[in-house]
């Protein structure tokens, strides 16, 4: 589940639907391009709160999955703590494997 999880953002890559890296997320929120965002479960405190809140604000789901490698990898970059989907139908999609994930073996996420 979780190769599928990695596999589906890779999707949303080669799709054009992702964005990647703290800064281009961070803008795309404010310019209401989101519909997803996802935080590496390992990023660090201050990133998650700030992620948290930002989406909060502006209505936009958040969830917590994964690690930074990981992301980084699937995503075809370094490592990444923070990545955006910018479809509706990626984000949907994607948010509900999360979801099905981490209420099977425990984790975080924020509806």
């Amino acid at each position: 589940m979780v190769h599928n999880i990695y596999s589906f953002m890779g999707l949303a890559v080669k799709a054009g639907k992702l964005l990647s890296g703290e800064e281009a997320c961070e803008r795309a929120i404010k310019n209401n391009n989101v519909n997803l965002i996802i935080v590496a479960e390992d990023a660090s405190l201050n990133t998650k709160k700030k992620f948290t809140d930002k989406c909060k604000y502006r209505n936009v789901e958040i969830r917590f999955f994964g690690t930074k490698e990981l992301i980084g990898r699937y995503v075809g970059k370094e490592i990444r703590s923070v990545v955006a989907i910018m479809d509706q139908g990626f984000a949907k999609k994607l948010a509900e494997k999360i979801d099905s994930y981490t209420d099977e073996f425990g984790g975080e996420h924020i509806g």
